[in-house]
């Protein structure tokens, strides 16, 4: 069972070395911790409150060689962002905010500065047992990329250093962990460490980023409180975009299956994909994106500047993700006044989300379903509601009634009619 504080989460996810404009690529390893980098999260706590987080998702901040996933020191705040001063005063603001803190941690491989690592390459047998080292000295890397070093998880002593980690950071006032490429490790090393975390932080939170698979499989083999939901955030942006909400009936039948075991992080954004606002081109079928996300079981992320409508691309190059991981502006004036609107629905999903805290486990339905058509009913015990989609250029008619709590229809006779390029949510 997660810590019951994550039944209201609502996270704002940022990517720190991008939001605070770090150097990632040009960077020649200088200390520039005297410019407290960090320290800009803290600028914009209070605009996350007013969305409606109730906590921020940070990005790497520890020691790394470049973009922040090559760790040489998880034990010390990345030098480009601040100080571990620094830190302590991101956790106080936000806890005088009573929002949460959670870190990434990334246990499945490390940078090729990590000292371990280079002693190893030295001949130190202690260390090399830390790694996939074959006879010529070669090292097992992740997914292709040289500069990413795998861990042996199977060391005790890679065990033993995870959870001093884990419980150093946590010991300092973080509330949970993202654990970043979960899928590669063996589920047995989560399965081995977490529970001894939990001895000392009983109320932390962890959440693995797992990209396919048997999500409940690997939540019940690892311990892991939750994994990431990508089946539905591909559905969601595909179904809207392609205009065949099949695909989207079909993830949200799946959706339900793993809300049986956990609770899903949802998104329709992050660090790693394209924007939200570049995926579905036609603007005016963003709202159905995230009027899904909000009102779906799982536990949302909001990805810093989707809220805002921001675009970008990844792309497969070095740099390629620069796009989507942009610096945000110093001040909200500097915001484009154009992204207001979203950041407007986004605060009234929200708060649609907060009324009825049921939607967290809440499963759907669906009652009735075409291409660019769908209504979908969610429930959790005697509490219902039902979400009417429309993508086509006509209105559409459903046989059911009650307060449009959201959006726009009308409710007339025991029909509710949505208009072209709509949706409501009717109570």
């Amino acid at each position: 069972m997660s810590p019951s504080w994550v039944e209201h989460a609502i996270w704002w996810h940022v990517y720190p070395l991008g939001f605070a404009g770090a150097p990632v690529r040009e960077w020649d390893g200088t200390s520039l911790a005297d410019e407290h980098r960090l320290l800009k999260v803290v600028e914009w706590l209070d605009y996350a409150l007013e969305l409606g987080a109730s906590g921020v998702a940070l990005g790497p901040i520890f020691a790394s060689e470049g973009h922040g996933y090559e760790t040489v020191d998880h034990l010390r705040v990345d030098a480009r962002l601040g100080t571990d001063e620094d830190f302590d005063t991101v956790i106080d603001q936000a806890h005088s905010r009573g929002m949460k803190v959670m870190l990434d941690g990334v246990f499945n491989h490390v940078g090729q500065s990590f000292p371990r690592f280079r002693s190893a390459l030295a001949g130190d047998s202690d260390a090399a047992s830390w790694f996939h080292l074959d006879a010529s000295g070669r090292h097992r890397n992740f997914e292709g990329h040289d500069e990413l070093v795998a861990l042996d998880h199977s060391s005790a002593a890679v065990q033993d250093y995870v959870v001093d980690v884990m419980q150093h950071w946590l010991g300092r006032g973080a509330d949970g962990w993202r654990l970043d490429a979960a899928y590669a490790v063996p589920p047995e090393f989560w399965a081995t460490v977490l529970p001894r975390v939990r001895e000392r932080f009983p109320d932390a939170y962890f959440l693995g980023e797992v990209i396919h698979g048997d999500y409940a499989q690997i939540v019940q083999r690892s311990s892991l409180d939750s994994v990431t939901q990508y089946e539905l955030w591909k559905a969601t942006w595909s179904a809207i975009a392609e205009q065949n909400f099949f695909e989207l009936s079909h993830a949200l039948e799946r959706h339900n299956e793993w809300l049986d075991t956990f609770v899903p992080a949802t998104f329709v954004g992050n660090h790693d994909v394209n924007r939200i606002a570049s995926t579905i081109s036609d603007e005016r079928h963003l709202p159905h994106a995230l009027v899904t996300l909000f009102t779906t079981g799982g536990t949302p992320m909001i990805y810093y500047g989707d809220e805002q409508g921001f675009r970008g691309v990844k792309e497969e190059r070095v740099g390629g993700d620069d796009d989507v991981r942009p610096e945000f502006p110093m001040t909200r004036e500097q915001l484009d006044p154009a992204g207001w609107s979203t950041f407007h629905l986004h605060q009234e999903l929200i708060g649609l989300r907060r009324r009825a805290p049921w939607l967290h486990t809440a499963k759907t339905e669906t009652v009735e379903l075409a291409n660019t058509a769908m209504l979908y009913r969610v429930h959790s015990g005697d509490n219902a509601l039902h979400v009417a989609l429309n993508l086509g250029d006509d209105t559409v008619d459903y046989r059911i009634s009650g307060e449009v709590l959201a959006g726009a229809a009308s409710v007339d006779g025991g029909r509710t009619t949505v208009p072209a390029h709509g949706w409501a949510v009717i109570g």
